[in-house]
């Protein structure tokens, strides 16, 4: 089998061209059970190799030799302590040389012991004992002798220290020094570990990607046709410099790829180090930062210092908005001071005093509206290449890409038969991201359904699943059921009624996410405009779930909230935005601008209240055209709502071709037919 890579993911941005119309929010909950295998080896016991057994009881030996370690530290710790404790209950207290021969003379102490230079005192009808200290080298008798006292008089005995004592003196002098020894290591190794090493801050973390490395190439990366042309535009200029040179034309010093999460940014610079035969270094925005002020500054000369000693190379600078965001503001002070310094250091490393021509920036972002103007402009990123969501064409590669590797029902006669193209106009939306996703989420649902092979009902899951959450289950009772029923019913009958709304791809009354049903609507084909008429339509699908309450129930769930949500907004944006009322083609919304400071800002509308009560007139008027259109509809083909309706009770989930059997075959629109 060959080798699969894994591509690039990411949380796809959805565009409206799936209409998805769900009722009701509810909470979900989420298990996943994983399994593990354990395989089992026999291995025979051969001479001076050591068998199975006798590798686990090696490696006992090391844990217990740890813990032997651990708890020879312990004992060097506490011994002295408690040794120190033993030594001196009982003491009461030190007294001095001139008070012990005092009181030998006045004959109150019993007993004196000599150990070394400590004396040890016993005095008589006292438990407690006394200590005092001699000169090192001096007789205890000559001390008697000196103070006139007779040495028979007393009873002292005298010794030498032991071995133990004078080890015990000698680890009571080492034991700090050594504590500290070790305290001082661990923290060096500490701050070695958390930033390779205490006087790194400022060196670069980029990784390298030398030839051979990245496997990656244009070959595995689908779609995206005119981005993989400008791309490898690029590195036909790293490759052939001379070509270009003759001519006069100098290499781009920086390509800025922009497009929605999931579209291929990050794949697309992988398979740029794979193409090129050059360096290529690679770094997140977020990595420039750090806690300390001008480290960011420090790391991106270092970072640009390294790529130009390996000229020519390439430098990626993934999510650069992190770093690249617009300066001013205010006030400039703390981390917005540090953002600041980094992005200056950056624009004057790709377009400064001195000449950068050997070392081109790849850089990559979703939120290109928050990048500095400095930034974006030629002579730094010198070309901004788009990424959008894929077509029909370019997610059939897509989906030939990630589906290898993977079987699949392939003869059209078998049950369960994946057809393609049903399952590329099935996923209008998708990015490259959700795409790779459902393919792997078809091929976890057939392994945990024990199939040897993906159909067409995995795939299907799948894809519903990656946009609205998992199946769940819930206990509601048959009239709450009935009622979801009916909604969703209601979507679809109008929607399958309006020759302008998109065809109904799946009905379905199965709980999922934050919805308690949904029902699928998947255009023929891509749409890039949408007509007035097409917008008024598709309102009168989205009321069609609360025109059927009100039609078979005479009554109103929260379940319709979502549904006029929606409606009212695009309502708005019809008679705001778009000139699509009577107020004619004139924009009622805010506008943004830039200021001197390089700072954009929302502006309000500048509109007057007169004007805004005519636009909430306009978009009260549009909702309530298209809620009595749903209404007429649905009561004028209420059986057929009914038996739609009945089914859903019944199965749960109609599918496409299901529901044209109950309600028949959609109209045509003029441009269709």
């Amino acid at each position: 089998m060959a080798k699969k890579e894994q591509k690039d993911k990411g949380e796809a941005k959805l565009p409206r061209r799936i209409r998805i119309f769900s009722r009701g929010p509810t909470s979900s909950v989420g298990r996943q059970s994983q399994s593990t295998g354990q395989e089992k080896q026999k291995q025979s016991p051969s001479p001076g190799k050591p068998n199975q057994k006798q590798g686990k009881y090696e490696v006992k030996m090391n844990i217990n030799l740890r813990r032997m370690l651990l708890w020879l530290l312990i004992l060097f710790l506490f011994v002295p302590f408690l040794i120190s404790l033993f030594q001196l209950q009982g003491v009461e207290e030190e007294v001095p040389l001139s008070q012990v021969l005092s009181d030998i003379k006045e004959g109150k102490i019993e007993k004196v012991e000599i150990l070394g230079e400590n004396i040890r005192l016993e005095y008589k009808g006292e438990e407690l004992v006394k200590l005092s200290r001699k000169e090192a080298g001096e007789s205890f008798t000559e001390i008697l002798v000196g103070a006139e006292i007779d040495p028979t008089s007393v009873e002292y005995t005298a010794r030498d220290r032991s071995v133990g004592e004078l080890l015990l003196g000698l680890l009571g002098t080492l034991l700090p020094l050594v504590l500290i020894g070790v305290f001082f290591l661990f923290l060096l190794r500490q701050a070695r570990g958390a930033q390779d090493g205490i006087f790194s801050f400022g060196k670069s973390r980029a990784k390298l990607f030398s030839k051979g490395k990245q496997t990656i190439s244009f070959k595995d990366v689908g779609g995206v046709k005119e981005a993989k042309e400008e791309l490898e535009e690029v590195v036909d200029f790293l490759k052939h410099p001379r070509k270009y040179r003759k001519l006069g034309a100098r290499t781009p010093k920086g390509v800025l790829l922009v497009g929605p999460s999931g579209t291929g940014k990050t794949l697309l610079a992988r398979a740029v180090a794979g193409e090129a035969q050059v360096p290529f270094f690679s770094m997140a925005g977020s990595e420039f930062m750090e806690m300390l002020v001008g480290v960011g500054a420090s790391r991106t000369r270092d970072l640009f210092n390294t790529a130009k000693k390996a000229a020519p190379s390439v430098i990626f600078i993934d999510e650069i908005d992190a770093i690249g965001r617009v300066r001013g503001g205010g006030f400039a002070g703390g981390g917005h001071g540090e953002q600041e310094q980094t992005l200056n250091q950056i624009l004057v490393e790709m377009d400064g005093f001195s000449p950068n021509d050997n070392v081109m920036v790849l850089a990559a972002t979703n939120r290109p509206e928050l990048l500095d103007p400095a930034l974006v402009r030629p002579g730094r990123f010198d070309r901004r290449v788009m990424l959008d969501l894929p077509d029909i064409e370019e997610r059939k590669k897509i989906i030939a890409i990630h589906a290898k590797g993977k079987p699949f029902v392939k003869e059209k006669k078998q049950k369960g038969y994946v057809d393609w193209d049903k399952v590329t106009r099935r996923t209008v939306g998708f990015s490259g991201a959700d795409l790779e996703n459902m393919l792997n989420e078809a091929a976890i649902q057939a392994a945990r359904n024990k199939k040897e092979v993906i159909d067409m009902d995995d795939i299907e899951e799948s894809a519903t699943k990656v946009k609205l959450g998992p199946e769940k289950k819930r206990l509601q009772s048959k009239l709450e059921k009935k009622m979801t029923a009916y909604h969703e019913g209601g979507h679809a009958v109008v929607g399958h009624l309006l020759a302008r709304a998109d065809p109904i791809h799946r009905v379905s009354i199965v709980s999922r996410g934050m919805t308690l049903g949904a029902t699928e609507a998947v255009p023929k084909r891509d749409k890039y405009h949408h007509t007035k008429s097409e917008l008024l339509d598709k309102m009168a699908v989205m009321l069609g779930g609360r025109s059927a309450e009100e039609l078979i129930f005479d009554e109103m769930t929260g379940g319709a909230a979502s549904d006029i949500e929606k409606v009212t907004r695009l309502a708005r944006r019809m008679v705001v935005d778009l000139g699509m009322s009577e107020l004619g083609p004139v924009s009622f919304g805010p506008v943004w601008e830039t200021t001197e400071w390089g700072r954009s800002y929302l502006e309000p509308a500048q509109v007057s209240s007169r004007t805004k009560a005519k636009i909430d007139s306009e978009v009260k008027r549009l909702v309530d055209e298209a809620h009595e259109q749903a209404r007429s509809l649905l009561k004028e083909h209420k059986q057929k709502l009914t038996r739609v309706a009945e089914q859903l009770v019944k199965v749960e989930t109609i599918d496409g071709d299901e529901f044209e059997r109950l309600m028949g075959v959609k109209k045509k629109t003029v441009k269709e037919s």
